[in-house]
This record gives C-alpha cells, structure tokens and sequence, in this order.
C-alpha cells in the first residue's frame, strides 16, 4: 500500500481512516508546532525510531481512558499521600525524563531533541502539559500530553519511585474530570494503561468521538487542587 510522504511546506494530512494495516498514515514532513497541532486534531501522531523518518500513525485499535473508569487499586490509594505534586514546573525535565528512563518493553525512545523543542512550544502556548510526582521535593516520577480542546493525549511517563506515576497520572485524572474534558487519548494500546482502566476502541469510533469534541482551548489555570487528592484518599 502507498503510504504518503509529508513536505514541508503544506500541513495537510491523508484521511487516517486511509492508515495501513500497521497504522501508518503518511512519512515524511518536520515536527513544525503547527504540524503536530493539526496532527492531533485529526487523530494522527508521530512515532518513529531515531534511524527512521517521521512515522505519522491513526492506530486500530486505538486506547483512550474514559476518566471515570481509572483503577484506583488500594496499594496506590494508600501511595498519594506519599507524593506531592506539581503541574507544569519542570516540562522539558519531564520530557527528557522520560526519554532516558529504560523500560523493559522498549528498545530506545522517540523522545528526541527535536520534538522536545517542539513540545517546549506547545508548552509555552499553553496546549502541552505535565503532572509531576515529588518525593521530598525530589522529582521522581510524571507525565506529559497535548490538550486538544477536551481531549488530553497523553505521551509518556517515568518512575524513578514504585507508583510514582500511576500516581501522577491519577492526580491528572480528577482535575481533568473537575475541568470538564471528555477522556484521555492513550493512542497505542498498553497493558500497562490497561490496567489501569483504559480500553482499546475502534479507530473508526475513536475518530467520531474526536470529531465531536470542542476543539477550543478550555481556559483554566494549570494549578494542582489538592482538596482532590485529599478526597480520593479518603473514600472507601
């Protein structure tokens, strides 16, 4: 199957219901801001080893968390007091926190100099974010994502510190629900993120459900309410 080569100078996107079996929708292109927005907005990310060219994806099926469905699991309830956290204060740490971070599952990252220096972009507009677990003030866990208008597509996370950032991402959860988004974009499906409440869907289905989401950026600050985490602690 023909497979599309992005240039440069237009932003423009195939139908990714036109992706390949694998999921790949097109090659080619940069990682321009403005890229990478129009990407997301139409169900389409970069991901690629650093020896390929850009890889441009629509998977099927693709994984989304619907935030009322997280696994609050007792072992990780008892673990949020133990962090403390923090949105936003440390983006690009995050970031090559978690491109370092080895995992048993993956040979090498995607995270590179490049698209860090494009995430520091959307950071500054306001559209990408992190959630960061501390332990006596030390960073030892987090996450990062896009905000597409209600949807928040997730990245990667690191741990240096058992439940760190299954605890961070749980924190991002409720204020996500007390915000008013729709669910989290998961993208390729995991059994860790499986675990944890998220659900594959057809890449058809994933598709409307964006198309009905309002694009526009939600205005909120960015602040961590910790009357959430003290009510999650507290429920039976």
């Amino acid at each position: 199957m023909y497979i599309t080569q992005l240039d440069k100078y237009s932003l423009n996107f195939p139908d990714p219901e036109d992706a390949n079996e694998e999921g790949i929708v097109a090659w080619g292109g940069d990682l321009n801001p403005s890229r990478l927005i129009r990407a997301y907005q139409n169900g389409i990310f970069p991901w690629y080893s650093p020896q390929d060219p850009i890889l441009w994806w629509s998977t099927d099926p693709r994984m989304i968390m619907e935030l009322d469905d997280f696994k609050l699991r007792r072992s990780l309830k008892k673990n949020l007091k133990k962090f403390t956290y923090k949105f936003d204060t440390q983006f690009i740490e995050i970031m090559k926190q978690c491109a370092i971070t080895k995992r048993p599952d993956q040979n090498g990252t995607w995270i590179n100099n490049e698209l860090i220096e494009s995430f520091s972009v959307l950071h500054g507009l306001g559209l990408a974010h992190s959630i960061e677990s501390y332990k006596n003030d030390k960073l030892v866990g987090g996450l990062y994502g896009l905000t597409i208008g209600k949807v928040f597509c997730g990245e990667s996370m690191f741990a240096h510190e058992s439940d760190a950032s299954k605890a961070a991402y749980y924190v991002l959860v409720q204020h996500l629900k007390e915000w008013g988004y729709e669910f989290i974009d998961c993208q390729v499906p995991t059994e860790h993120l499986e675990s944890l409440g998220a659900k594959k869907i057809s890449r058809e289905y994933y598709l409307q459900r964006l198309r009905k989401v309002n694009m526009d950026v939600l205005k909120h600050e960015w602040i961590i309410d910790n009357k959430l985490i003290e009510k999650a602690s507290q429920t039976q």
